[in-house]
């Protein structure tokens, strides 16, 4: 196997009929498919995401992101004028400014002023970044978090058309703490029922919380994969969560991470022997193959994007031929795919 030296982005390409995208979610949550991995054997296997406590044991615990999606995309006008804008926030830079995405990016240069629900929010460019985000400062009456609430749509990724019915199906079940920019979307299978019957099974829940970034979804432009520059997410582990996993770990049990989001979080803030204490900030970590994993030992996600960074996590757990087969398989079994679509459980 190429080590992550040698690999190209183009070693993380499948060919993918756009119609297996998935659109919208199915009517029930855990109804999705799911496919099974061996990462030992490549064997693979075909079940529902409502059968994942089969392949859980007494004593390992299941570690999930309690992120909740900001309504962050809103769409406005332009002052004077009316000119339609939209805006979409990626990161809370602090008093009242985000650095958001904008289109038209030509018309809101430094000094642009824009309106949102009829003047209940108003908004001033104050900053443009070399990557072309702006810095954008709000006004408005009373919580922001209400206003986005009442105003904001959700920030669904570019490769979903249809419009969303019902905005809570972009977010999970066990959703907290809002702050990210997309849906922790390995997370979307559950439904309490499932976690009561996974507990009942003697297997315990973390959880941690890291914000999604909207660079989760950018596919790699470097051809060799060690140049691409990763993007920073905040994410924080809790005592509780640390002493849940040193236990499990400690009595021979597995830590399951549902999501490459909780997995990034364990292994940022892991010590070198796996070991886990409670800790919060910026992580930038980016994980392709020739990476060694620290705690997790079995892992719950969607289907990625081809040459995506998140592929490339999975391959790293997995081994990327075993993981491209995988992938092929199911294209011709017809699994959806990427945010609304079916899920693996890679062990």
């Amino acid at each position: 196997m190429k080590n992550g030296n040698m690999m190209k982005t183009s070693d993380f390409y499948y060919d993918l009929p756009e119609e297996l995208i998935a659109q919208t979610p199915i009517e029930r949550r855990d109804a999705s498919r799911l496919m099974t991995l061996d990462r030992v054997t490549g064997k693979t296997g075909h079940c529902h995401f409502y059968e994942l406590p089969d392949f859980l044991r007494s004593g390992d615990c299941i570690i999930l992101n309690d992120s909740r999606v900001l309504p962050a995309r809103l769409l406005g006008q332009r002052l004077p004028g009316g000119g339609a804008c939209e805006v979409l926030l990626l990161a809370d830079r602090g008093m009242g400014t985000w650095e958001c995405l904008v289109r038209p990016g030509r018309k809101m240069r430094l000094g642009a002023k824009l309106s949102f629900g009829e003047g209940e929010l108003t908004a001033e460019v104050v900053g443009e970044l070399e990557d072309g985000n702006r810095l954008v400062h709000f006004v408005y009456q009373g919580i922001f978090l209400e206003v986005l609430e009442r105003l904001g749509k959700m920030p669904l990724p570019p490769y979903i058309k249809a419009e969303l019915q019902d905005r809570e199906r972009y977010q999970t079940v066990y959703s907290r703490h809002t702050g990210s920019a997309a849906a922790p979307t390995a997370g979307l299978h559950f439904t309490p029922e499932l976690l009561r019957t996974i507990q009942t099974k003697g297997v315990e829940i973390g959880y941690v919380t890291l914000h999604v970034g909207l660079g989760t979804f950018r596919p790699v432009k470097e051809e060799n994969i060690t140049d691409h520059a990763m993007h920073s997410e905040y994410c924080i582990l809790s005592q509780e969560t640390a002493d849940l996993i040193n236990q499990t770990k400690a009595s021979g049990g597995r830590c399951v991470c549902v999501g490459t989001t909780s997995c990034r979080t364990l292994e940022s803030w892991a010590g070198e022997d796996g070991h886990m204490e409670a800790k919060s900030g910026w992580t930038d970590i980016y994980i392709y193959p020739g990476y060694r994993f620290k705690v997790t030992d079995a892992l719950v996600t969607n289907f990625h994007l081809p040459e995506s960074t998140l592929i490339m996590l999975v391959s790293a757990f997995a081994g990327r031929e075993h993981v491209l087969a995988a992938y092929q398989e199911a294209v011709r079994e017809r699994y959806r795919f990427f945010s609304f679509g079916d899920a693996m459980f890679l062990y």
